[in-house]
């Protein structure tokens, strides 16, 4: 969602240097739009949202806190604007202890004294009372460091004015460098003036005696004469201050008698500070007084403020209510003096009421899910909070961006498409970060007295609250480790249904589950999660109080890995129905690549899941995950492996379709299955050999690294396995296949040889090879073309099995004649040569063994013209048979190759 506004950008800072919590005023351009579009400041890297007050787009003011940093820029971070920048800089200075006689820029507070005379106070600087110079010298101040004369004159002080006063530590900070001669002027300059304070005094009062008691008999006279005088103007002064005292005491009565009434009105407009002053002003009159009249009227006022406090009390306690309300009420009750701690109250409520709302909302989506039409409640209303949350929202594609908000209007389509269970954990979350952050700020206000008014400070009030707070964070600590494991257990009874104990599964359970969550949808569910969980940090509340949602976040992986992998296994089961049987230049189809593809998005989604964040554990931790997730790996890849057998052995019609869907088994998906019905059953034999071949190579070695790229455990046990199974199904299919095609070639061999009644004992001289001879050939010449369409690679192994196989039945033929004659003796070893010699680039130990056991059965030859005559027939049938057994030669190349 694209921004609306520009990014904030801070000008000016004032002042733009203090020490940690001074106070700053934050000026620039686009600072939000109002409180509860502010979402971030920092400055000088430190969180200063707590203390932040908004009030208008180019005016913040906020307190800087315990910085890091020496200097820094100010940073503010606005939910309409995003992270914004800064043209100035802070720079935090050090608080140093500063002396007496140093220039500060603090301002120092005056001391004051009443005037009664004029009937108010005035101030008097402090250091107008002190001398600026004892000495009377020259002050030549040389920085020692302070630490060091702490630790020379400890429990001493270098001001004179104190009762540790150390004239070595006064001496050694102002007169360091100062001249033992000025020295001396110094003492004689003290010695100086302590004798003109005395004998000045002294001889004054003896010199002016006479004059002192003249003085005061003129004065005494004067003063009768006075009297005389002025004796009715003065009576007069008597009766008009009698007369104005009478009208003052008039007015205070008017105040009074009318207050009960002004009380009331003032309520009804809700001016609770004009109450509260009007109430501090009758109780500093009347609280005291002992006229029944003025007790009368007092004691109604008490009653007013009484029923203001419970007024106020039964406001702080109704939810929902914002931060500032709340703070508010808690202020005016301070102020009233109500009894307990209003403060106190108003947590533990919003702590109900935050569990409350938890299961509210679980209850709502449970009773949705059954089919029980649900009215909108106003409970779970939250989008008029004061302020959003900072958890983003997920889209359609299952991706979280950090900043956006949960907005109703938006989630209406992705909310028809989500499980109720996803929904939920969106709402709750949704809630659970919307909530807390005021929660957990007005615990800090009550902690640092920051929800007190000036006349709580005074009172001593600010302190009691703090103490009460320091004692009864044990029992805030448990209210937020409820809160979060009322999060982590609705969760699980939403997810993780079996990770809870049965009584626990009656509280926060119910869910009517038909089926389990996909491994995308848990995924999108680990997200919201872990986004919840850093805005929770965000608010640096301590970890061992979010350590169980660490924990669920851990469940939540494991189970999500869990899952992705069966469901990863069905979906693998179900690409035997996708195989089109047409194959490449390598001999291979496209149920391999598929595979392999599988696997890789099966890993590829779980990335994120695998991957750990901050703080979290790795997922192979434990032991028994490990072991379960090798078996679900080893598990997929048996699965595939019975899909290759079950496509080499079944035809079409008995391939298993009974795990798929309606929309899987719709007949446009096993179009491409059946639309090469021309495929022999020796064919995909052939085929599947050719993509076993390619598995062993190139992909299970392929899915190993992918495994290992993911930290997966055990991939060497998983591997071995996979390919002991692989080579298993390899061997079977493969002597099914040489089963099918040596069998026919080997069982002619036999009907062949002794075709027309021959006889090895009666036989015509040799005049070439024989027709079965040349039959076995172009049967062997059949399957080598055969599997060449196929696949070039697996040519040697399948002709030097069959030869193996020829070679070995026509040892035994040989072996079970008894007797040859010469011209049977030439005829059979002309045939075994020349078979020998046709398929000698595919000859192996076995099969030339068998062709040396049927040379060894036949008489040697003596005669020179019978070997002539073996040599010429031998060519004879290599020249006539010279197109046929060029196929024989290809294959020696490919072979060297």
């Amino acid at each position: 969602m694209s921004r609306l506004r520009q990014p904030p950008l801070v000008t000016g800072i004032s002042p733009n240097e203090g020490i940690s919590w001074t106070k700053v005023t934050i000026r620039g351009e686009n600072l939000g739009t109002g409180p509860t579009d502010l979402i971030g400041l920092t400055i000088c890297g430190h969180n200063c949202l707590l203390t932040a007050e908004w009030m208008s787009a180019s005016k913040i003011v906020c307190r800087v806190g315990q910085a890091k940093n020496d200097k820094g820029d100010i940073i503010v971070t606005t939910k309409s604007g995003g992270r914004g920048t800064s043209t100035v800089s802070f720079k935090l200075l050090k608080p140093e202890k500063l002396d007496i006689l140093d220039q500060s820029a603090v301002w120092v507070d005056e001391m004051n004294y009443y005037d009664t005379r004029t009937d108010r106070n005035k101030g008097i600087p402090p250091l107008s009372l002190r001398p600026a110079n004892p000495l009377g010298i020259e002050i030549n101040k040389n920085r020692f460091p302070q630490k060091d004369l702490e630790a020379l004159f400890p429990g001493m002080s270098a001001d004179f004015t104190s009762e540790n006063f150390s004239a070595a530590w006064y001496l050694i900070e102002n007169h360091s460098t100062t001249s033992f001669d000025q020295l001396k002027m110094a003492v004689m300059n003290l010695k100086k003036q302590a004798n003109k304070k005395n004998e000045g005094s002294l001889a004054y009062v003896k010199g002016g005696l006479s004059t002192f008691f003249e003085a005061q008999d003129a004065l005494s006279g004067a003063s009768n004469t006075a009297d005389t005088l002025f004796q009715e103007v003065l009576g007069r002064k008597d009766k008009a201050d009698s007369t104005r005292n009478a009208l003052n005491v008039l007015q205070r009565f008017k105040f009074l008698f009318n207050l009960p009434l002004n009380i009331e009105r003032n309520i009804q407009k809700g001016d609770y500070d004009v109450v509260i002053n009007d109430y501090e002003k009758a109780k500093s009159l009347f609280g005291k007084t002992e006229v029944q009249v003025f007790k009368k009227y007092y004691a109604e006022v008490e009653t007013r403020i009484g029923a203001l406090r419970d007024l106020l009390l039964d406001k702080l306690l109704e939810t929902p209510s914002t931060l500032h309300d709340q703070k508010r009420y808690i202020r005016y009750l301070s102020d009233l003096h109500a009894s307990g701690d209003p403060a106190w109250q108003c947590i533990g409520a919003q702590h109900k009421w935050i569990l409350q709302l938890m299961h509210n909302c679980k209850e709502s989506y449970v009773k949705e899910l059954k089919g029980i039409s649900l009215l909108h409640s106003p409970m779970l209303d939250l989008d008029s909070d004061v302020r959003p949350s900072p958890l983003g929202h997920l889209s359609q594609t299952a991706s979280l961006k950090r900043g956006s908000s949960f907005q109703s209007g938006r989630d209406d389509t992705w909310r028809c498409k989500a499980p109720q269970q996803v929904a939920f954990v969106e709402k709750l979350t949704k809630l659970v970060v919307s909530q807390l952050p005021n929660f957990w700020k007005l615990w800090i206000s009550y902690v640092n007295g920051s929800l007190f008014s000036e006349t709580a400070e005074k009172s001593g009030q600010m302190e009691r609250s703090k103490k009460n707070a320091r004692q009864r964070q044990n029992d805030f600590k448990k209210m937020i480790q409820e809160v979060m494991q009322s999060l982590a257990k609705l969760i699980r009874g939403a997810l993780l249904p079996f990770s809870l104990r049965e009584g626990e599964l009656r509280e926060y359970g119910g869910w009517e589950m038909k089926s389990e969550l996909s491994g995308q949808w848990l995924t999108h569910v680990i997200q919201t999660v872990r986004l919840s969980y850093e805005s929770l940090t965000a608010l640096e509340i301590p970890n061992d109080m979010l350590h169980i949602i660490q924990d669920l976040i851990l469940d939540l992986r494991v189970r999500c890995i869990m899952v992705t992998l069966q469901h990863t296994a069905e979906d693998v089961k179900r690409l035997a129905e996708k195989e089109d049987w047409v194959v490449d230049n390598e001999g291979l189809t496209s149920l391999p690549s598929h595979f392999e593809q599988c696997i890789m998005h099966s890993l590829q989604s779980l990335k994120s899941v695998l991957d750990c964040k901050p703080g979290e554990a790795s997922v192979f931790q434990q032991h028994k995950t490990q072991e379960d997730v090798c078996q679900l790996s080893i598990g997929i890849i048996q699965v595939f492996i019975d899909c290759l057998e079950q496509l080499s052995t079944k035809p079409d019609g008995d391939i298993d379709t009974t795990h798929l869907s309606v929309d899987v088994s719709s007949p446009d998906l096993f179009g491409s299955i059946h639309e090469d019905s021309s495929l022999s059953s020796e064919q995909r034999l052939l085929i599947v050999l050719s993509n076993c071949r390619y598995l062993e190579r190139h992909t299970f070695i392929n899915i190993a690294e992918h495994f290992e790229k993911h930290s997966f455990q055990g991939v060497e046990k998983i591997t071995q396995i996979s390919m002991e199974s692989l080579k298993e199904l390899d061997l079977r299919l493969f002597e099914i296949y040489i089963e099918l095609k040596a069998d026919p070639i080997v069982g002619s061999l036999e009907p062949g040889i002794y075709a027309g009644y021959f006889d090895w004992k009666d036989c015509l001289i040799p005049t070439g090879v024989r027709n079965y001879l040349k039959e076995a050939l172009v049967n062997i010449i059949a399957v080598h073309a055969e599997v060449f369409t196929i696949s070039k690679e697996l040519v040697p192994r399948v002709l030097s099995r069959i030869v193996e196989s020829v070679a070995e039945e026509l040892s035994r033929l040989m072996q079970c004649v008894s007797s040859f004659s010469k011209n049977g003796a030439l005829q059979a070893r002309l045939e075994i040569y020349a078979l020998r010699d046709a398929v000698a680039v595919y000859l192996t130990p076995e099969s030339n063994s068998s062709f040396k056991q049927a040379l060894e059965a036949l008489p040697q030859l003596l005669s020179g013209a019978d070997k002539k005559l073996l040599e010429e027939l031998l060519n004879k049938f290599k020249s006539s048979m010279h197109l046929q057994l060029t196929c024989f030669q290809a294959s020696s190349a490919l072979m060297k190759t």
